[in-house]
């Protein structure tokens, strides 16, 4: 079988490495200099929660209008007005006071949640079943190296030039994603197409039954209320239970970060070699070890947060290769994906609040972590119900 479906897969596969550094890191961007916004202007600790807030709520709830966008405008056009999105959102978010910060993040928000489901999409149609595995985990990787890179740059560069300028800067990566787009796919970044509608005669399978549908959004919800909360806590429940230093507790959040690369990256290899079953059901081993770690033995936070940031890493790219080879075609794909992102960035929207109010009432870390104890045991029944699916010819 041919590597790809295109001719010039290589240049799509690097315009999707580049659309995927956009897909983060503005929203890494505010972190590093969230003291800087807070005092020119004058946000509230609960303003400053809303905004880093907005990102996760419009991945959950624009996901039906983005899903409408790739289907009526098609995944081509449908990139182009995400990435003009993401410029248009970094410029506005940085040009003025406090309203155009939240309006700029909104603009950010609905943006990415388009380019969340339809680069997919994309991957689905231009690579052959036996490498849109690799593609997919090059993509998530990517994902996670922009976050990384906006949020090492980010505060340097907001001592030399400031905070407005520093999180502009992100806007270079919309640029040189878009030009490189335009290359790969040509007149079609400009000239709207709708996917044609499901056709029973060219599906390639059976069509994802509800309970396969119920099944993947719940992992997808598991997975990304255990990222959030995580992300939001862990450097505050180190310095609480075994009394690092903020910069010590915040090596433990970027090791959880980092190394969700090898996680994207590796799970393609290792589906090779196992079945996508067993490597979910490893990844969620590996998430496990994160809520049970931390709770008897939290002194080596370090190995739970690279095995947490392996787990992470790995199980995003696993649901999302899960979403484009169960469904039957372009369009059910479409419909698959926002649902199961819609639904799941549901759950992770929440995970941070609720999280902080059990703390908060109960002044224990420990009934939080069971919470993310009970969300990753959700990630693992959903992908054992959902994964053993998939065909056997796409492992």
């Amino acid at each position: 079988m041919a590597a790809t479906k295109q001719p010039k897969a290589w240049l799509i596969m690097l315009a999707i490495g580049l659309i995927a550094l956009n897909m983060r890191g503005p929203f890494v961007a505010v972190a590093p200099v969230v003291q800087n916004m807070r005092t020119d202007l004058g946000f509230s600790p609960v303003e400053i929660g809303f905004l880093t807030g907005i990102p996760v709520l419009c991945f959950a709830l624009a996901a039906p209008l983005a899903s409408l966008t790739g289907r009526k405008l098609g995944p081509e056009f449908a990139v182009t007005l995400t990435l003009l999105g993401v410029l248009l959102g970094v410029i506005v978010r940085s040009a003025g006071g406090g309203a155009l910060v939240m309006l700029g993040t909104v603009i950010l928000g609905i943006a990415i949640t388009i380019g969340n489901i339809v680069v997919p999409l994309i991957i689905r149609r231009d690579f052959s079943p036996a490498r849109q595995g690799a593609a997919m985990g090059t993509y998530t990787a990517a994902l996670n190296i922009g976050s990384f890179v906006t949020s090492m740059v980010t505060a340097p560069l907001a001592e030399w030039l400031g905070w407005r300028p520093a999180i502009a800067a992100c806007a270079l990566f919309a640029v040189a994603a878009g030009a490189v787009w335009a290359l790969a796919v040509g007149r079609r970044s400009i000239r709207p197409e709708a996917i044609p509608g499901s056709d029973p005669a060219k599906a390639t399978g059976a069509p994802a039954s509800p309970w396969i549908t119920v099944a993947l959004t719940a992992g997808f919800a598991g997975q990304a209320f255990s990222y959030y909360g995580v992300t939001a806590w862990l450097p505050s429940l180190l310095a609480d239970e075994i009394g690092l230093a903020p910069s010590a507790a915040g090596a433990g959040s970027s090791l959880f970060q980092i190394l969700a690369i090898a996680g994207g990256l590796g799970v393609p290899l290792a589906a090779r070699f196992a079945s996508t079953t067993t490597v979910g059901l490893t990844l969620g081993a590996l998430w496990l070890t994160v809520p049970v770690g931390l709770l008897l033995a939290p002194q080596l936070w370090w190995l739970w947060s690279a095995l947490g940031g392996v787990a992470q890493g790995g199980g995003i790219t696993l649901i999302f290769i899960a979403i484009i080879q169960l469904a039957r075609d372009q369009a059910s794909a479409g419909r698959l994906s926002a649902i199961v992102q819609g639904a799941g960035y549901s759950f992770g929207a929440v995970a941070p609040t609720l999280m902080g109010f059990v703390h908060g009432v109960s002044d224990s870390w420990t009934g939080p972590l069971l919470m993310i104890l009970g969300s990753v045991a959700m990630f693992n029944i959903g992908c054992a119900l959902s994964l053993r699916h998939i065909p056997k010819a796409a492992h």
